[in-house]
């Protein structure tokens, strides 16, 4: 495995940072999980009704797979002293908590560099490591409203409206991962260690690079929300999304002509290609009434012949029975670690041809803490005592592979 050797310490609780974890866990990392006695937020969210695994919430599931998890009373100074002797063993520190919530427990980068100089501390937060908002709460929603975001995925005339997943949580997750890959390479060139810092708000400005440079570097739209059926703001129709009679397509990249001659449009009805922006809103509405009387079935032999690009809209079922998707490898089923089968979304990328196998299913709380106290030298009566005290605890169970 890539990371192999590689000991992360995380004390990550919310989407962005675990996640990010979890994709360097999945590629080899030894990542450790320290979680306070009553567990990590990840394991008290969860969406309205939805089914639990062993009893955990789908936000546990998302991103802890291939990790050990530790409970620790980081207020007792029993408990912040183990977690320092972990520090001392690790490569790696990454943590999303707001700027100043680890100085106040003594685990801030300078702290943590008198422990290991060499450490990469990475930290993850809602706006930055200081600036005016540095004390105000990060969390997608609100990155994706300060950012822009939630404005250009609206209509005109609609309330801005958010995307529906938490797309910078996860965009913002593969930068934690990249930056701290980045960071690695610097040590094992240099020695040196270093602080990585990524923020929910830089993350999802940089998920809109294409739309941003497009705004600040040509004639300044009047509205930046969606057109008509349009996708964006900045794209000539017909590029958008489309009822036809039994479906939803998209129609991506394609000779504006093309689509013409598909549909025997009469020359006295098109709007010529060069009027595909500024027309945007006609050239739409005619592309939409061509395709709502016609099947999709209907619509793929004609558009497949004028080679125009497309695609059926799929909804989540659609989407676990898609051809490509299964091919993939993309949705994997496997045992939770109740034995309980659970999905979850496989790694994103393909190594020789290859996805990382996993090796531990997403683990309950403290579900490793005797193990690795034992790796840190605690006895069986220590440990025990330690937890009668509340120092440190098991959650739930403590019937685990650890890999």
């Amino acid at each position: 495995m890539q990371l192999d050797g590689i000991r992360i310490v995380s004390f990550n609780h919310f989407l962005m940072g675990p996640l990010g974890m979890q994709f360097l866990a999945d590629i080899g990392a030894d990542v450790i999980s320290i979680e306070p006695l009553e567990g990590a937020f990840q394991r008290h969210w969860g969406p309205v009704d939805s089914k639990r695994s062993g009893g955990e919430t789908a936000l546990a599931l998302v991103a802890n797979r291939n990790k050990k998890s530790i409970c620790l009373n980081l207020k007792d100074p029993e408990g912040l002293a183990i977690a320092r002797e972990l520090v001392a063993q690790a490569d790696i520190v990454a943590e999303n908590y707001r700027p100043g919530v680890m100085d106040k427990l003594q685990l801030g980068y300078e702290a943590l560099k008198a422990i290991k100089p060499d450490i990469i501390y990475a930290a993850a937060t809602g706006f930055g490591a200081s600036g005016p908002y540095v004390g105000r709460p990060g969390q997608d929603l609100i990155a994706q409203s300060v950012s822009g975001l939630a404005w250009i995925t609206a209509k005109p005339g609609e309330t801005p409206r958010p995307v529906g997943t938490s797309a910078i949580d996860h965009h913002g997750a593969v930068i934690f991962a990249a930056g701290i890959l980045a960071a690695l390479v610097r040590k094992a060139r240099t020695g040196e260690g270093g602080r990585v810092d990524v923020n929910l708000l830089s993350a999802a400005l940089d998920l809109q690079a294409e739309s941003l440079v497009a705004y600040f570097n040509g004639d300044t739209p009047e509205d930046i929300r969606q057109p008509a059926q349009v996708g964006t703001w900045y794209h000539e129709a017909p590029y958008g999304i489309y009822a036809t009679s039994d479906a939803y397509i998209g129609l991506s990249l394609g000779a504006l002509d093309g689509l013409y001659q598909a549909f025997d449009v009469p020359a006295a009805d098109r709007i010529p290609a060069k009027d595909a922006y500024v027309r945007r809103d006609d050239v739409s509405s005619l592309i939409g009434s061509l395709v709502k009387t016609r099947s999709f079935a209907e619509l793929s032999d004609l558009l497949n012949r004028h080679k125009i690009w497309f695609t059926e809209v799929n909804d989540y079922r659609a989407v676990s029975e898609d051809p490509q998707v299964r091919h993939n490898g993309d949705l994997m089923r496997q045992p939770g670690w109740d034995g309980a089968e659970i999905t979850l979304v496989s790694h994103p990328v393909r190594y020789d041809g290859v996805a990382p196998a996993v090796r531990m299913p997403p683990q309950p709380l403290g579900a490793q803490t005797r193990v690795i106290l034992e790796g840190l030298g605690y006895s069986d009566d220590a440990i025990t005592d330690l937890a009668r005290r509340g120092v440190v605890g098991f959650g739930a169970s403590e019937r685990c592979d650890v890999g």
